[in-house]
This record gives structure tokens, sequence and C-alpha cells, in this order.
């Protein structure tokens, strides 16, 4: 990667934390006393404070002034909001109910796999009257495990 574009995405990441921090819980903006055109927080800033939880987290380590969670709010709305942007964030949400397609059995090539398994056991044997004996046996067999591994899979 190109030395500048390393920068580059550097100083976003810190434009991103910088522009997060000051848009964050506990900040004056959602305190009656110190700021005159006092709001509580809505949906939608329990919806960035959600989304930001991660940061302000870290942040709220080393800091009093920044909280994870605004208490000047609205209620029910900024707790939804919240909740929403803390599952996108987090990882929850529709990401954890998606399931993982399944790989498809090739019956074909077990049935080859097995049939050469078998056809190199018959031909250990010298005598034909064995060898015809044991490759019906194989087949027969071949045919069974087949008919049973269908049935098993057909089951789901």
């Amino acid at each position: 990667m190109n030395k500048h574009k390393k920068y580059l995405i550097v100083a976003l990441i810190l434009l991103v934390i910088i522009i997060s921090i000051s848009c964050a819980p506990g900040n004056y903006r959602w305190d009656k006393e110190t700021y005159e055109f006092y709001k509580p927080a809505n949906f939608w800033a329990g919806l960035w404070h959600g989304l930001i939880i991660i940061i302000t987290f870290i942040v709220s380590l080393f800091t009093n002034t920044v909280k994870i969670y605004e208490v000047n709010n609205c209620g029910w709305a900024y707790n939804l909001g919240f909740i929403i942007g803390a599952m996108i964030s987090l990882g929850g949400g529709i990401r954890g109910t998606i399931k993982r397609k399944r790989k498809k059995v090739d019956w074909n090539e077990i049935e080859d796999k097995i049939r050469e398994g078998v056809k190199s056991w018959v031909n250990e044997t010298e005598d034909e009257a064995k060898k015809k004996e044991w490759e019906e046996i194989g087949k027969k067999v071949e045919e069974k495990i087949k008919r049973k591994l269908k049935e098993w899979a057909d089951k789901e």
C-alpha cells in the first residue's frame, strides 16, 4: 500500500474519532444548566450514541466528561435508538440470524471413490470366482450405503 494512503487512512480514522467524541453522551448539549437551547436526547441521538459506544467506552476510561449513555434523554425513544445503534455497532442484529449455506454433497463423487476402493480390494484376490463374488458383494454394499446415505441426507 502506498505510504500516503496509510497516512490518509489514519487521518480519516482520527477525524471520525474526534467527530464521534464531540457528539458523545455527557456533552454540554444535553445539560440543561449549561446550555440555553437544551432539549433532551432523542431517538437519533440514542442511535448515534449506540453506534459510537465502542469509542466512547474507550474514551470514558481516561476521562470523566465522556459517558457511554446520556442520562438526560426523552425516555423510550432514546433507549430504542441506543439499543439499535449498539446492536449495529457490537455486531448484533441480522448478522446473527443468517444461516450459512451447507455444502451440497456430490453423491456421484462418493460413489466413484467407494467403487475404486472396492475394485482395488477385489483386485487383490487371485481367484476368478472370488473376484466375481467380491464384485457382486461390493455392488450390493455400495448400493446399500448409497441408499442409506441418501435417506439420512433427506431427513433434514
